[in-house]
C-alpha cells in the first residue's frame, strides 16, 4: 500500500511556497543575505533547535510568528527560485504531477521586496520543474486576511496591471493568515472583481473558524474551492451542499494536528467526507513547519483510516477534476491514475 500511495499520481492544491522553507535553507539564505535572525529567541540557536520548536506550535498565530520570521531571509528572485525548486524536487519524488501553489506577496512588499521579484523567481522555478520533471504548476496569489481589504485590492490591481492574471502567470486568488476574527466578507470587493474577470477563487475557511466561515466564503465571496474546510462536518446541510456542488476541499492532515485543530489524524472527518461524497484532496500546507510533505500526509491518512485502493482512486480523481489546469492535462492525469490502479490491483 505504501508503494501504491507513493506512485499514485497526485495534485497538490494547498501548499504555501513560503511554508516550504526548510530550516537548512532558512539559515543558508540568512547567512548569504546577511539577515540577522532573532538572537533573543533560543529557537534560532541552530537548525536542530528550530526544527524542535516547530514541533510545539500552540496555535495558528504561534506558527505564523515563525512563518513571517522565516520569510525575512527571502530577498532576491534567485532566493524565491531556490525555494520553489526545492519544493518541486521534493514534490516530484512524492508523486506530484501537478501543483497549485500559494504565495503571499503582501508579506514581501510590506518589507520592501518588489512584487515582481517574487513572481520572477517563482516562474523560473516553475519552468525548470516542468522541463526537468514534467511537473506542471499554477500560482495562486493569496491575500493576508490580517491586513486591510484596501491593501488586498491594491495588491490585486498591481498584479492585474502587469497582466499576470490575463496571461496566466497567476491563475487565481486566495485568502490566508489568521482566520478567526477576519471573516471572508471583509474581502468581498476584491473577490467580486476577480469573479467578474473570470479569475479562479479560493479561501481558507473552516480550519479554526466555524462552518459559517465556509458558508460566507461560498455565498459572499463566490469561491470555487475551500482550503482546509474540516469544520464542514459540523453542518449537515452545508455538507450536503458542498458534496452536491462538487466543491473541492483542500485538506491538510498533518497541519491540522500540528496546529491543534485536532489531536490526531484519526479525528479528521475523512471518513465522513468519503461517505458523503465530498470532493477533497490531501495536501501538505506548510511542510517545512508541519513535519511532512504530501506523501507523509497520504501515509498518515492511510494509517489512521485504512482506506481501500478504490477510495484512494476517488480522492486522486477528485483532486484532478478539481484542479485548475486545462482539460487535456486532466485527461492525461486521470489516465495515469487508471494505470496505477491497474498495476496494483
Amino acid at each position: 500500500m505504501r508503494q501504491f500511495l507513493k506512485e499514485l499520481p497526485k495534485c497538490e492544491h494547498h501548499l504555501h511556497i513560503e511554508g516550504s522553507l526548510s530550516p537548512e535553507l532558512l539559515f543558508q539564505l540568512a547567512a548569504t543575505n546577511r539577515i540577522k535572525l532573532p538572537h533573543d529567541n533560543s529557537a534560532f540557536a541552530s537548525i536542530s533547535t528550530l526544527e524542535a520548536r516547530y514541533e510545539h506550535f500552540t496555535s495558528l498565530d504561534d506558527f505564523l510568528h515563525f512563518y513571517y520570521i522565516g520569510m525575512s531571509v527571502l530577498i532576491t528572485s534567485s532566493d524565491f527560485e531556490s525555494l520553489a525548486y526545492d519544493y518541486f524536487t521534493r514534490a516530484h519524488k512524492d508523486g506530484v504531477h501537478h501543483a497549485e501553489i500559494f504565495f503571499d506577496p503582501q508579506a514581501h512588499t510590506d518589507r520592501g521586496i518588489a512584487y515582481n521579484t517574487v513572481v520572477t523567481g517563482l516562474v523560473a522555478a516553475q519552468q525548470r520543474a516542468e522541463k526537468d520533471y514534467g511537473l506542471t504548476s499554477k500560482l495562486i496569489l493569496c491575500f493576508l486576511r490580517h491586513m486591510t481589504a484596501d491593501d488586498a485590492l491594491g495588491t490585486y490591481k498591481a498584479a492585474s496591471s502587469l497582466g499576470h492574471f490575463s496571461d496566466g502567470t497567476v491563475v487565481g486568488i486566495g485568502l490566508d493568515s489568521s482566520e478567526v476574527g477576519n471573516p471572508p466578507e471583509i474581502f468581498r470587493e476584491v473577490y467580486a472583481a476577480a469573479s467578474e474577470a473570470g479569475i479562479r477563487r479560493t479561501a481558507h475557511a473552516g480550519e479554526e473558524g466555524d462552518p459559517t466561515y465556509i458558508e460566507r466564503a461560498l455565498d459572499i465571496c463566490n469561491v470555487e474551492r475551500i482550503d482546509h474546510g474540516i469544520r464542514l462536518a459540523e453542518d449537515g446541510a452545508l455538507l450536503k451542499r458542498v458534496a452536491k456542488d462538487k466543491t473541492l476541499l483542500t485538506v491538510c492532515p498533518l497541519s491540522n494536528v500540528r496546529l491543534r485543530c485536532v489531536s490526531k489524524v484519526a479525528d479528521l472527518p475523512i471518513r465522513k467526507f468519503l461517505d458523503s461524497g465530498v470532493r477533497f484532496s490531501i495536501n501538505s500546507d506548510d511542510p517545512a513547519y508541519f513535519g511532512g510533505y504530501i506523501l507523509d500526509n497520504f501515509y498518515a491518512v492511510q494509517e489512521a483510516f485504512g482506506l481501500s485502493m478504490e477510495e484512494w482512486k476517488y480522492i486522486a480523481d477528485g483532486a484532478i477534476k478539481g484542479s485548475w489546469c486545462d482539460e487535456e492535462r486532466k485527461t492525461f492525469l486521470l489516465e495515469k491514475v487508471e494505470e496505477c490502479i491497474a498495476k496494483y490491483s
